[in-house]
């Protein structure tokens, strides 16, 4: 088996995934096309050396359709002889796509590849039922019969099963805009045009300000159906429609010496699960106890934990559970201040992960991320 590195990791900052953001005049392959030639660039490498490029994105219709990661590498000037393909694994798309990446890295068959994902929720909020689309079909419609439910339903859920209160999880999401706001990342960040920080921080946000935030959620049908849920999921409390790209260069420990490369960090191991449906957000849980189970690393020899902050109640939910060091969790703050830009979100938190490592002197980071239609992906590094 070969080792698989990461040599370099870049993000464009998050930009506000609604008409008037930042980036929401950018055609999603050029916002992706943009970040891939810098990485490349900035590493002086042969594009024509790169096996492949794995790319993650949510809502692949429209402007995303049609293979969007191929259609970036192409828009990048990468040579026709390099070819990209597209993952969809939900929020999760392109941690799934790193995971291919290292996987195919590790067992010979790549030396040089590219992970990415990008994600305009600005021109594609994933409101399905406003285009006229059943992404369910017959069958599994008639597996749950009383009907899948959203994502905000979901977060809902999950605090009434852990007794997760408003003031909790206000608080919990005050602290993701104060810690990112006191944080540094122009080291991940590529500058696109004038905007140099995330679009989607707010420094002055409080836990008092959210509260005054009234229910995202409510639906009095899916109240009598759920009775146990108290509506306390706001738009506060979530993350927020968000613009952006990512990418990440993994290759082989041995390609990055012949190519005089510094790794920054290595793979050590990835888990994936599925879990309920309904409930839905809840497979970061069994994820990381799957990956520390099988990497043999305990839950206090991490010295940063990533837990996608797509609602609070998933990263609290997670936190009752596992009794990871609060410190370590999201120390720069999570999506709910940084942005959740979907197909990005996977190598943007893998990107962020591994600066905080570098900045901190910690060596062992954990990746998890809760996925639509209940899944989770879990991804452990090692800084060098």
């Amino acid at each position: 088996m070969q080792t698989a590195v990461i040599v370099d990791a870049l993000r464009t900052p998050s930009g506000r995934g609604k008409p008037g953001g930042a980036l929401s005049h950018f055609h999603p392959v050029d916002l992706l096309a943009t970040v891939l030639g810098e990485l490349v660039a900035r590493n002086d490498l042969d594009p024509a050396l790169i096996d492949d490029v794995i790319g993650g994105c949510l809502s692949q219709v429209g402007e995303q359709a049609v293979n969007i990661t191929r259609n970036a590498a192409l828009a990048a000037g990468f040579p026709f002889t390099v070819p990209g393909t597209t993952v969809d694994r939900q929020c999760g798309s392109s941690q799934q796509a790193a995971t291919f990446a290292a996987q195919g890295v590790m067992t010979g068959m790549y030396d040089i590849v590219i992970a990415c994902g990008v994600e305009l929720m600005s021109k594609n909020p994933i409101n399905y039922a406003t285009l006229g689309m059943d992404p369910w079909g017959p069958m599994l419609n008639a597996r749950f019969p009383e009907g899948l439910v959203g994502q905000g339903i979901s977060a809902e859920l999950i605090a009434a099963r852990w007794d997760l209160s408003r003031d909790e999880m206000d608080e919990f999401s005050a602290r993701s805009h104060r810690l990112a706001a006191a944080s540094d990342f122009s080291s991940e960040i590529l500058p696109i045009g004038d905007l140099t920080l995330d679009e989607t921080i707010r420094a002055s946000t409080t836990a008092e300000s959210l509260g005054a935030l009234k229910p995202a959620f409510y639906d009095e049908a899916l109240g009598a159906r759920f009775p146990e849920i108290r509506w306390n999921i706001t738009p506060g409390n979530s993350s927020p429609l968000t613009d952006g790209a990512s990418a990440v260069l993994i290759m082989s420990e041995e390609r990055a010496a012949l190519l005089g490369l510094t790794p920054r960090a290595r793979f050590t191991s990835f888990a994936v699960v599925g879990s309920d449906p309904i409930e839905m957000l809840t497979g970061v849980i069994p994820a990381t106890k799957r990956i520390l189970s099988r990497s043999g690393v305990g839950i206090d020899d991490i010295d940063t934990f990533e837990v996608n902050e797509a609602f609070a109640p998933v990263v609290l939910a997670w936190q009752k559970e596992l009794h990871a060091d609060p410190a370590r969790v999201n120390p720069r703050g999570g999506a709910i201040a940084l942005g959740h830009a979907l197909g990005s979100s996977g190598t943007r938190l893998l990107t962020t992960m591994l600066n905080t490592l570098e900045q901190t002197g910690g060596r062992i980071g954990l990746q998890v991320m809760c996925e639509g239609a209940g899944m989770s992906n879990a991804t452990l590094i090692e800084r060098l």
